[in-house]
């Protein structure tokens, strides 16, 4: 995580000194990062920071497809004369376990329409979410799991 936080980093740099803020030059300011970053530490400690980015970037992509799928189903829902959803609160295990990464799952649930993140365990081993189109539990529990969690627990170890 480290490589990644200082790539960050080097691209907002780059951004305040181009005084330009937008996508191309954020990404521009992202690969200048990561050449800068290259030379300092060298290729071998680089290795880690090429699969955390590409991880990133398969999160972003299942995130904004779930986000596009859920608009859909929600519109849908909303404009035809049967209502579809079926409430409810499951429970879904947790393998992330520390403050910070169960609180970007629980935005990324919450922000996906349908969901919401209610609650965490005491021991934070599970997190309660009602789901608007509770038809399958066990879909929506491996939706999570392997489409948000596991690809935001690779990027963020």
């Amino acid at each position: 995580m480290k490589g990644m936080a200082w790539n960050l980093a080097l691209a907002l740099a780059w951004v305040g000194m181009t005084g330009r803020l937008n996508a191309s030059n954020l990404i521009v300011g992202f690969l200048v990062g990561y050449v800068v970053l290259l030379v300092l530490q060298g290729p071998v400690a680089m290795r880690g920071q090429i699969r955390r980015t590409r991880t990133a970037l398969e999160l972003l992509v299942v995130f904004t497809w779930e986000m596009l799928l859920a608009n859909f189903r929600v519109a849908w829902d909303v404009v035809t004369p049967t209502h579809l959803m079926r409430p409810g609160v499951i429970a879904v295990p947790l393998d992330a376990r520390e403050d910070f990464e169960i609180l970007i799952l629980a935005n990324m649930v919450s922000l996906t329409p349908g969901t919401l993140s209610l609650d965490v365990a005491d021991d934070r081993s599970v997190l309660y979410i009602h789901a608007m189109y509770l038809h399958d539990r066990e879909r929506i529990t491996r939706a999570i799991k392997d489409g948000f969690e596991r690809r935001l627990l690779e990027v963020l170890r």
